[in-house]
């Protein structure tokens, strides 16, 4: 039980470590260098925001992107463009000005020449409708759900032990007083106790008086 208690607190202890260091993480990347999807270690995930890339990608669906030094005509990459993150589909590259077009498999339209430089990374693979949770996750409500009950279950843990170690620390002081003798019986036994020893005595003087007549 208690070696169970030390691998949930250990693990509730990670999950507010992660949440509070991704959380700053990613906030510090957007304010300060309005990077929409940082990629620690190059690997970042995005969602799937429109249809643009049906049937290949559906909305809400979790990318996860990996950066990489070349990038070919047919490449799903993701860039970003102000403070929004597009995901298409490579059709052209100018390798002389480091440029590229995009478009949606399910755009009538291209995106135009953007950058090599605004490309996040390709596209590894989805997770299918992942991204409706990790948008609430994300959310300053779900990120304080999310701290409350891992909170709320460590302090829960913490009382459940109390109690028990409370529980233990009676029944030993009970059983200590119990091999000293300190123990004193409660008034109902006493009383069924003295109970019984009159109805011996009764026995007895009965059968001594029966005994007397019987010789006589």
């Amino acid at each position: 039980m208690k070696a169970g208690r030390i691998i949930l607190r250990a693990f509730l202890i990670i999950v507010i470590g992660l949440t509070v260091g991704l959380t700053v993480y990613t906030w510090n990347a957007r304010r300060v260098f309005h990077n929409e999807m940082p990629m620690p270690f190059g690997v970042g995930a995005s969602i799937v925001l429109t249809g643009s890339m049906e049937p290949t990608l559906q909305v809400n669906d979790l990318v996860v992107v990996k950066a990489a030094d070349s990038f070919a005509v047919g490449d799903i990459v993701v860039f970003q463009q102000g403070d929004t993150l597009v995901i298409h589909r490579i059709i052209e590259i100018d390798e002389e000005t480091a440029m590229i077009k995009t478009q949606g498999d399910a755009n009538n339209v291209d995106d135009g020449w953007i950058s090599l430089s605004t490309v996040k990374g390709k596209y590894s693979f989805r997770i299918p409708f992942v991204g409706v949770i990790v948008n609430v996750l994300k959310s300053v409500p779900g990120t304080i759900a999310i701290l409350a009950l891992a909170a709320f279950l460590m302090i829960r843990s913490w009382k459940n032990e109390r109690r028990e170690s409370e529980k233990d620390i009676e029944a030993l002081k009970a059983e200590i007083a119990e091999l000293k003798g300190e123990t004193a019986p409660d008034a109902a036994s006493v009383e069924e106790e003295i109970r019984k020893l009159r109805e011996e005595l009764g026995q007895a003087v009965s059968e001594e008086e029966n005994n007397d007549k019987i010789e006589k």
